[in-house]
């Protein structure tokens, strides 16, 4: 791929973000089977830069899942198409670098949680689950997890679930309820404490803190 003179090499497992205007030619060779989406941005939010491309690791299946779950929601829903895109962008920002992927790669048993625990993010977790789906005891996950990332389980659940939230009040349509659900705090009151209390503002203050257009996905 080639994108304004700047050649990338593509292989499976790697991820692209490419700038509006951008003139992006590929050269395939043989059979080649990806996902897109074409996306309008807002002029709201912080300027964060990435990689052209990135190597997904592990997270390549928790990207899939929701631009698969986009394009079977659009066009008959669309607000819900464009809060999966939004989730799949707000992975690719938080990919990773080398250095933390070393750090995870030092024991299989962290990646594993970490994807275990992306990937049902809404659903409710526990530390002793998974620890048991990591294939360690609930401490020595504890250990080996703050070793690689600075932070407990608990941790980086709480903060995982109010980045996704913080996308999803300000990047969609979707309610507070339906927000709330989507990260795993179906109760109001609790989610409204979580916000005020990680974020800094109540749902509906973060949502008209920076309203942004929701990307329009296409295959």
């Amino acid at each position: 791929m080639t994108v304004n003179g700047t050649e990338y090499i593509i292989r499976p497992g790697r991820v692209s973000l490419v700038p509006p205007g951008a003139e992006v030619r590929y050269r395939y060779r043989g059979r080649s089977s990806h996902l897109y989406v074409h996306l309008r941005l807002g002029s709201g939010g912080t300027p964060r830069s990435i990689p052209g491309v990135q190597h997904a690791g592990p997270d390549l299946a928790l990207l899939t899942t929701p631009l698969q779950q986009a394009l079977a929601a659009w066009p008959n829903a669309p607000v819900r198409a464009a809060a999966e895109v939004w989730a799949a962008l707000w992975r690719v920002s938080r990919l990773a670098p080398p250095r933390e992927r070393n750090a995870q790669a030092a024991h299989p048993a962290v990646a594993a949680a970490v994807a275990l625990i992306e990937a049902p993010l809404g659903q409710p977790l526990t530390v002793p689950d998974i620890a048991a789906a990591a294939g360690v005891s609930h401490n020595h996950l504890t250990r080996l997890f703050r070793a690689a990332t600075g932070e407990t389980v608990v941790g980086y659940i709480r903060a995982r679930r109010m980045e996704r939230a913080r996308h999803f009040l300000q990047a969609t349509t979707l309610s507070v309820p339906a927000v709330a659900a989507s990260v795993g705090i179906p109760d109001l009151q609790a989610f409204n404490k979580a916000c005020r209390r990680v974020l800094g503002a109540s749902p509906r203050g973060i949502r008209a803190a920076q309203p942004m257009s929701p990307p329009s996905p296409a295959q």
